[in-house]
């Protein structure tokens, strides 16, 4: 449950990395404390930053240098590769086009998610059905996006390992029919700066991303370095800053783990207000259960939690088409 916390952690997790793929990890005491630390993140504030992640500087820097080019092009640029129902809702959507508990976002975005062939989850998964639509311009685009997506999946599902084991469970818990075949949406976002009107930033609504928790497991957020626009919200309803740290993520758990861990652990309200003049990226991953997974709280967490399951069973499939439709439907 998220306390009032003042200050989100940074977690070193190259000790949990080093041993991921050995089946006796928990028996490791730098793992040990990497869990530990897991644990008291997911259970005070539901947000940490990692550190020792494995993926270069120098490709954070990259796919945000090649995201500023991108909304830098003219407006009818980008609309070549324009989201509609029939990709799937993929592709490039304009500022106020995201729409968040009724309220347009002061963003862009181009949204992509792993592909969903043609009847491969019936009617389930219907309308998520088609292929990401990629800028031809900036050049190597497709490229860079689909080597750090593969990063950021194979990177998630092992601090998955390490929040598995702090639940008390097997490393192994949300791999199989929970997550081994994990579904993953990628939103490439861009925040304008306050606009300046007559010398006096005036904006149109300042809220770049309206508050709101993330659908699935967990969240890695790559953010440009200068702006500090992310807030996460405390449970004395304060708003806490979530500022850059330079070779980072910023994670964050989802309602989906949060069902898991019988709310155990919390899925903690955030928004994006960019105060600065400066226009903002950031590219948040956010990796799932399987597309058809129905999920409930795990056995183990139900017996920390009095025994009662807190949550009906949720298909994250449904979940997921129920908020694409509601936000650009």
């Amino acid at each position: 449950m998220a306390t009032s916390f003042q200050s989100i952690p940074i977690i070193d997790i190259s000790p949990l990395l080093a041993k991921c793929d050995d089946p006796k990890m928990a028996q490791d005491p730098g793992v040990s404390q990497v869990v530990k630390q897991l644990d008291q993140a997911c259970s005070e504030a539901g947000f940490f930053y990692v550190k020792g992640h494995g993926i270069p500087d120098s490709m954070l820097n990259e796919v945000k240098e090649l995201m500023h080019k991108f909304f830098d092009l003219p407006y009818e640029e980008k609309l070549k590769i324009k989201m509609t129902a029939a990709s799937g809702y993929r592709g490039y959507q304009r500022i106020g086009e995201n729409i968040t508990k009724g309220i347009p976002d002061m963003h862009e975005a181009i949204d992509c998610y792993k592909e969903v062939k043609p009847g491969m989850y019936g009617s389930l998964g219907k309308a998520m059905e088609g292929c990401n639509l990629w800028p031809l311009d900036p050049p190597k685009f497709k490229e860079l996006m689909e080597e750090y997506i593969s990063l950021c999946t194979d990177l998630s599902r092992n601090i998955l390992r390490g929040i598995a084991l702090a639940l008390g469970g097997s490393p192994y818990e949300f791999e199989g029919d929970r997550a081994g075949d994990a579904f993953w949406v990628t939103r490439i976002i861009g925040y304008p700066g306050k606009s300046l009107i007559n010398g006096t930033a005036k904006p149109e609504n300042d809220i770049g991303c309206g508050a709101h928790t993330d659908y699935g497991l967990l969240t890695l957020v790559n953010q440009d370095d200068d702006i500090t626009a992310l807030q996460v919200r405390n449970r004395s309803g304060e708003w806490i800053s979530a500022p850059p740290v330079p070779g980072t993520f910023v994670c964050n758990i989802g309602d989906m783990l949060k069902i898991y861990s019988n709310g155990l652990y919390e899925s903690t309200l955030h928004q994006v207000i960019n105060s600065s003049s400066k226009y903002r990226v950031c590219v948040a991953y956010f990796y799932e259960t399987n597309f058809d997974t129905a999920v409930e709280p795990l056995e183990i967490c139900t017996q920390k939690t009095g025994g009662i399951k807190k949550f009906e069973r949720a298909v994250y499939g449904e979940h997921l088409v129920s908020k694409v439709l509601t936000n650009f439907g």
